[in-house]
């Protein structure tokens, strides 16, 4: 009996074959995922959108606090939940829209048509992180910043609507 258990070889059970399969296609499965391009969202990203929903605002040529409030409201309930990415001080990235806007406001740059368009430059460099449900909340969220005074106005009706061609691009 002690004969057979000393030429027992472990290495050729069914069982070995077995894991050292599976071992093989999870480290295969590990790799693959690694190597896959992953739409990640940067600081860049928001600070791009943080011009676009202050050309949206300061579309009529006046920025008003009820526009920079909503906004800020939007990006707790909507944007600090899209991704993990934070800045160099350990905030979520998301707030670049909100620190945009504020510093762009607070230079007094009413050039709407510079801000927008440089949120559509960008778009058209880093096409692959405007997925549609990311078209949808920036669509929504232009939408409410500019309902949030007045309802939408002339200007910023046609901003929205060039802004509705441009993600369906």
């Amino acid at each position: 009996m002690y004969g057979k258990i000393a030429d027992f070889n472990v290495f050729n059970t069914d069982l070995y074959q077995y894991l050292k399969g599976l071992f093989y296609v999870t480290l295969l499965s590990r790799m693959l995922s690694k190597m896959k391009t992953k739409k990640k969202l940067t600081l860049k990203f928001y600070q791009n959108l943080g011009k676009l929903f202050y050309a949206v605002a300061a579309s009529d040529n006046s920025v008003r606090k009820i526009e920079f409030d909503k906004l800020k409201e939007l990006i707790i309930a909507q944007w600090l939940d899209l991704d993990s990415i934070e800045d160099n001080y350990y905030e979520d990235a998301a707030y670049q829209i909100e620190i945009v806007f504020d510093w762009l406001n607070s230079q007094k740059f009413l050039d709407a048509t510079s801000c927008y368009n440089d949120f559509v430059n960008y778009k058209n460099e880093q096409k692959h992180l405007f997925s549609n449900s990311i078209n949808k909340l920036i669509i929504k969220t232009a939408h409410a910043v500019a309902n949030s005074f007045s309802g939408v106005n002339k200007s910023e009706l046609i901003l929205l609507a060039k802004l509705d061609l441009e993600l369906k691009k």
